[in-house]
C-alpha cells in the first residue's frame, strides 16, 4: 500500500480541523458575547436560597438583574443587610436597607378548639387534601395541617403544632415561600416591627363561625371601637388590621371575647394569644426590649 494514500487524507483532515479551530477562536474573539464579571461576584454574596422573594426564579436570575440595572440592591430579603452591603460594595450604589417582612399565619384553629367534619385519608398535601371539600376541618376557611409550607420553608421558620401551621418570625426571613404554598392563602406577610395582627380568616356570619371555632372571629366590633387609631376594622364578618395605623398597643386584644387576636413576642418571635398573656401587650413588649 502506497503511505501517500494513508498520509494525505490525514493531513487533509488535519488541515480542515486547525482551519476550523482557528475560526471558531476568531469568532469567540470577535463575536463572542461578553459577560459581566459582576454577575458572579454579585452571586457570591447572596445566600443560595433561590426563594423567589426577590420576584426572579433564583439567585442567579437576580445577580444578573441586579447588575444590568433591571433589580434593585435591596431584594434579597434571606440575604439581609449582608447581602446588601455586598451589592453595594460590587455595584458601587448605596441602596438602603427595605423593611425586613415576616409571615403570619391568619389561623389559630388548634385541634382544641376546632373538629373534624371527615377524615382525610388522600395525600398528605394541603394541596390535595384541599381539593376535597377544602379539607377535613370544620372551618373550610381554616389551616389543614399537613405542612406544605413547613416542607417549602428552607429556614425552618415555621412548625405544625396542634394541626395548625405556626411562624417563628425570629427565625423568619421573609421570603414569602410558605405564603405562594398555602392553597388557603392563610399566610401573608407584614412588617416585621408589628405585634398585633388577626389570626382567622373565617368569613362567615358570627353564629356559623361559632359552631366551627372556639377562637373564630364573630364580628363583634368590640375590637372595632376599641381602638383609638382607626387601625382596625369589620369587613365581610371578619377584622383586619391596618398596619399602617396600627400602633401595636393590644386594646384590640384586651377586648377581643373570642381570642381571635394575637400578640407576637419580639424576643422569641413567637405568637402569644390573648390568653397566654401574663401582663397587657404594651407592657410585655417593652420587657422584652
Amino acid at each position: 500500500m502506497n503511505i501517500t494514500t494513508i498520509l494525505l487524507p490525514t493531513v487533509i483532515v488535519a488541515a480542515i480541523g486547525l482551519v476550523c479551530g482557528l475560526g471558531l477562536a476568531f469568532a469567540s474573539k470577535f463575536f463572542g458575547v461578553k459577560e459581566d464579571e459582576r454577575i458572579e461576584l454579585v452571586r457570591e454574596v447572596l445566600p443560595g436560597a433561590n426563594c423567589g422573594a426577590c420576584g426572579f426564579a433564583g439567585c442567579d436570575d437576580y445577580a444578573k438583574a441586579v447588575c444590568e440595572g433591571n433589580a434593585q440592591p435591596n431584594q434579597c430579603v434571606p440575604g439581609g443587610a449582608s447581602a446588601l452591603k455586598g451589592i453595594n460594595g460590587i455595584l458601587g450604589t448605596n441602596a438602603a436597607a427595605g423593611q425586613k417582612m415576616a409571615a403570619i399565619v391568619a389561623c389559630t384553629g388548634k385541634n382544641t378548639v376546632t373538629g373534624k367534619r371527615y377524615e382525610y385519608l388522600g395525600i398528605d398535601t394541603c394541596k390535595a387534601a384541599n381539593m376535597l371539600y377544602g379539607g377535613g376541618g370544620k372551618c373550610q376557611f381554616g389551616c389543614i395541617g399537613l405542612g406544605d409550607c413547613v416542607r417549602g420553608c428552607q429556614f425552618g421558620a415555621i412548625d405544625i403544632i396542634n394541626g395548625v401551621a405556626m411562624v417563628n418570625r425570629a427565625i423568619c426571613m421573609g421570603c414569602g415561600v410558605c405564603r405562594d404554598t398555602c392553597p388557603k392563602a392563610l399566610i401573608s406577610l407584614i412588617p416585621d416591627d408589628d405585634s398585633v395582627f388577626v389570626t382567622c380568616s373565617n368569613k362567615s356570619k358570627g353564629a356559623v363561625a361559632m359552631k366551627v371555632c372556639e377562637e373564630s372571629c364573630i364580628a363583634c366590633r368590640r375590637c372595632e371601637k376599641a381602638c383609638d387609631s382607626d387601625a382596625i376594622k369589620v369587613n365581610d364578618n371578619l377584622a383586619f388590621i391596618d398596619t399602617d395605623k396600627c400602633t401595636n398597643c393590644g386594646a384590640c386584644i384586651a377586648v377581643c371575647p373570642r381570642k381571635t387576636i394575637s400578640f407576637i413576642s419580639r424576643q422569641t418571635g413567637k405568637v402569644m394569644l390573648s390568653s397566654e398573656l401574663v401582663a397587657p401587650p404594651e407592657t410585655a413588649a417593652s420587657s422584652e426590649e
